[in-house]
């Protein structure tokens, strides 16, 4: 049932892609606002069934605030005439410059655990 959802939203999205470039963004942001809804209201329904699932997404969810706050601390500000040029702020170029460490750290701890799972999983 979720395979047919997915394509079904799938198809939806090319066809209004085709038709209209605005239309196809307006459906991506609202299925993106759904998914988002279904990510932390779904986990909620089901906290009281398992606390310990719950106790596990807060580890989570703290460890990405402190990620972020990491990346955050690591950005820099610094503009350029161009970029000033175009309206971007100091903020934004931090904001920006923290998605982007942030999506690096990611990518490593990732990495490192697939080859930690791997190795730990051959070792056994």
């Amino acid at each position: 049932m979720k395979g047919f959802i997915v394509v079904l939203a799938a198809i939806v999205l090319s066809v209004l892609a085709i038709f209209s470039v605005d239309a196809g963004l307006y459906t991506s942001y609202a299925l993106l606002g759904i998914a988002l809804v279904a990510a932390i209201v779904l986990p909620l329904m089901n906290a009281g069934n398992s606390p310990g699932a719950l106790k596990k997404g807060l580890i989570f969810v703290v460890g990405m605030i402190v990620l972020f706050g990491i990346s955050y601390g690591l950005a820099g500000s610094e503009l350029n005439a161009d970029q000033v040029a175009k309206g971007i702020t100091e903020n934004t170029s931090k904001l920006v410059g923290a998605g982007l460490i942030m999506f690096y750290l990611t990518a490593v701890i990732a990495v490192v655990g697939l080859i930690y799972s791997e190795i730990n999983k051959a070792l056994k």
